[in-house]
């Protein structure tokens, strides 16, 4: 009461500051609550995924927690007798129930087994299972070993690596031309260009694949990294929207000075594009990551090239009954995209936000 009279004492634009305070506040109160829900939802099947890979085949087929677990034991006189929460009158114990029984059983506590047995009433049916912590750190071990997964990482990443260079460079280039050529009709063939991302992969599988395959590409690396070294129009659009926010005034002034139009990319473009570049590359970085239509295609019958995703899904058909091993491998094919991801994120929100304003 007290505080709520010396605030009706101040005066009225004190109040009106202070209610403004609590909105504020109670604002971001709300959105940091709602922002925490929903990175928790997001994040829920990563931590299922992660939890999954640490158990083992026999964990499954207990009712306990979720993350791994095994149920707690205690030697007692040569043999192991489960653990359980028991209520006491000092508190909830850990037990190990020795001789159980309908309405009376017998207890012993591993805190002082020396004093014997201890008579507890009641149904230990009704008791909570004591859970220890145990992870399975073996299932990594056995999966890397079982899919070859170093030579897996190699092939993506330098199949990933190869094919985000390529990328960069081309769409850099068909960029730049756009951006501060004067070209014959620019418009339409941007247009054109801009056209080619509303077709459908699979209208030109077959005419893609017969191609590569006349000229015996198949089997090889090359069907998945040359196409890399002509322009896309999705990457091209995002390098021209960064370069339209250069001022031109700096060509010039690099012009004047007796820079050619090679010189002004490499000295004046590129040095103010590198959130363009990191958000381009790493876009296509983790899209091969991830490919697996175009590896499946064009290396099937060739393990030793193949990258992850298809050397997981041949690991996902021997070992489709136990999702422990399944989710060590997609998480262990994780790791180097979330650290990746982790390191540069400011420039890569940074690129994808500046290339989508036009000056």
């Amino acid at each position: 009461m007290a505080t709520q009279a010396s605030v009706r004492e101040l005066p009225f634009s004190s109040r009106s500051a202070l209610a403004r305070v609590q909105r504020v506040f109670l604002a971001k109160a709300w959105l940091t609550l709602l922002a925490t829900v929903l990175l928790a939802v997001f994040l829920m099947p990563f931590l299922y995924m992660t939890f999954t890979s640490l158990k083992s085949g026999a964990q499954f087929s207990l009712i306990g927690p979720l993350w791994p677990a095994a149920e707690a034991t205690f030697n007692y006189q040569g043999k192991d007798y489960p653990l359980l929460s028991v209520p006491t009158d000092q508190g909830i114990k850990e037990w190990a129930l020795v001789d159980p029984g309908r309405e009376q059983s017998q207890f012993v506590d591993p805190a002082n087994p020396d004093a014997g047995l201890i008579d507890w009433v009641g149904r230990w049916r009704t008791l909570d299972r004591v859970w220890r912590f145990a992870p399975q750190w073996s299932n990594f071990t056995y999966a890397f070993n079982v899919i070859n997964f170093g030579r897996l990482f190699f092939n993506t990443f330098a199949i990933a690596a190869i094919g985000m260079i390529g990328t960069v460079l081309s769409c850099m280039l068909v960029a730049y031309g756009f951006a501060r050529f004067r070209i014959p009709f620019k418009g339409v063939m941007f247009i054109i260009l801009m056209a080619t991302i509303i077709l459908p992969p699979q209208v030109t599988l077959i005419p893609t694949y017969a191609f590569f395959t006349t000229i015996g590409w198949t089997g090889t690396w090359l069907p998945l990294l040359v196409p890399h070294f002509f322009a896309n129009a999705y990457n091209t659009f995002l390098f021209r929207q960064f370069f339209l926010t250069i001022p031109r005034e700096l060509d010039e002034a690099a012009m004047i000075d007796g820079a050619s139009p090679f010189q002004i990319l490499t000295k004046v473009i590129i040095p103010q594009s590198w959130p363009a570049i990191i958000a381009v590359g790493l876009g296509h970085f983790f899209w091969a990551w991830n490919d697996f239509f175009g590896p499946l295609i064009y290396l099937s019958g060739k393990p030793e090239l193949q990258p992850i995703s298809v050397g997981i899904q041949q690991f996902n058909v021997t070992y489709g009954q136990q999702p422990n091993m399944i989710q060590a491998v997609a998480l262990m094919s994780l790791v180097l995209p979330v650290v990746v991801f982790f390191f540069a994120q400011r420039f890569f929100m940074q690129g994808i936000v500046i290339t989508g304003v036009e000056k």
